[in-house]
């Protein structure tokens, strides 16, 4: 997420994406976010750590872009 963003400002069904336990009940899913500063060694690097699994395989990673705030 953007340095600017707020979870707080989330409304609705949208709210339970931003509460893990929540969202693991309502979608069967663990969703994690983060700040982009926050990713320490870039986005990548935060994506490659979190796929791996303690057994050495790799989990599915799901990355959710907001296209109606897209610049281009």
């Amino acid at each position: 997420m953007d340095d600017e963003f707020d979870g707080n400002e989330i409304e609705g069904e949208s709210m339970l994406l931003f509460d893990h336990a929540a969202a693991d009940i309502h979608f069967g899913a663990s969703v994690f976010w983060v700040r982009r500063p926050t990713a320490f060694g870039g986005k990548q690097a935060m994506v490659e750590y979190w796929q791996a699994k303690r057994d050495g395989g790799q989990r599915g990673i799901v990355e959710i872009v907001d296209e109606s705030n897209d610049q281009n």
